[in-house]
């Protein structure tokens, strides 16, 4: 396909909604030519101030979060998170995933966050916003980190990622896992390696992401399921294939939401739908709306996650089926509260 960025999600730079200026490539020349290769991927440090995140949303199964990274390489086109990298002056499109930002001293601020005389504990989810073990994460070891901090103070973590780079730091989740302080989901939205590759290109495979359940799970980590987000017409019809592998590779639990295209989003899906699956666009984009009330943009709490609509019903009633098929008498151990310990030594960086 002329001038398609491979290993990339989004092709566009899209317009910053925060910015008077905006990038437009009106006629390429001989100079231009850069500009039409995949652009590599930067690193911008920061000192950040602060690092845990109080979560408003009342439709979120979470109520703090923790973001080691802005932007993720991981490339996931319909990437929810995508329109919060114009806040710091780059697009929802190509910067998000080529322009990544590293909190360096994430885990030294979790540490202090959590010798806060007033602090009780909760879980706190590592990811939401980002993927904390994207490809940089193999060199800056930033998450590692971070576990290090929740196994030395005994407080809770969840996770979610789509990397089996996760399974680097067995050692803690197993450490977490000892005392019911962690829950770990891998998220799958196919198993289809030629959709993943355009959808996600620089995702783990769907077979990776599946030895990565399995070894999780051989170990003694709760690991669950995240089939999400659902797209009729691209992969709704996987979800029991999808929650039946999960389960077979000793998953506990599942998870699942439909997609939803808020700000940017919508433009990037739409131009990647065209040049991926041209001969499915209509039906695609027509049924994605069908689930936010014939808008492809939805932020009502509830239903931008979950959809309405006979499409919505019948993606929910699947889906409840295929859990009561393959993971029923399952679910995730309690997460235990009680051996959170304020102390904990300020040297314990050295040790990663």
């Amino acid at each position: 396909m002329e001038n398609y960025f491979k290993g990339r999600g989004s092709q566009l730079k899209t317009e910053n909604r925060f910015l008077k200026a905006h990038y437009v490539a009106a006629h390429v020349e001989g100079l231009d030519e850069p500009l039409l290769s995949s652009p590599e991927t930067q690193l911008f440090f920061e000192n950040s101030k602060t690092v845990v995140n109080k979560v408003n949303s009342p439709d979120l199964g979470m109520a703090w979060s923790l973001n080691p990274y802005q932007g993720c390489e991981h490339g996931c086109v319909y990437c929810y998170a995508r329109n919060t990298h114009e806040y710091y002056g780059f697009s929802a499109g190509i910067d998000f995933e080529s322009r990544i930002m590293v909190k360096r001293n994430a885990p030294q601020l979790l540490e202090k966050f959590l010798l806060k005389p007033d602090w009780q504990p909760v879980p706190i989810s590592v990811s939401g916003n980002t993927d904390c073990y994207q490809p940089v994460e193999r060199k800056l070891k930033i998450t590692r980190g971070l576990l290090n901090v929740f196994a030395t103070y005994r407080h809770p973590v969840g996770m979610i990622t789509k990397n089996s780079l996760i399974l680097r730091d067995l050692d803690l989740l197993k450490d977490l896992a000892s005392d019911n302080l962690v829950h770990v989901y891998i998220s799958i939205t196919t198993l289809n390696e030629d959709l993943r590759r355009v959808m996600e290109p620089r995702t783990a495979s769907a077979v990776k992401r599946l030895k990565t359940i399995e070894a999780l799970a051989a170990a003694g980590v709760p690991v669950g399921i995240m089939n999400a987000p659902i797209i009729p017409g691209l992969n709704h019809h996987e979800i029991p294939a999808v929650i039946k592998a999960a389960a077979d590779h000793g998953a506990l639990a599942a998870g699942m939401t439909v997609v939803r295209l808020n700000g940017a989003i919508g433009k990037i899906f739409e131009d990647w739908l065209q040049k991926n699956f041209p001969d499915r666009f209509t039906k695609v984009w027509n049924q994605v709306c069908s689930l936010h009330g014939g808008s492809v943009n939805d932020s009502k709490f509830g239903r931008r996650i979950s959809g309405e609509g006979n499409i919505a019903a019948a993606i929910h009633q699947l889906y409840r089926a295929a859990k009561k098929k393959y993971l029923a008498g399952r679910t995730m151990p309690p997460i235990n509260l009680t051996k959170f310990r304020r102390g904990g030594s300020l040297n314990l960086f050295e040790t990663l």
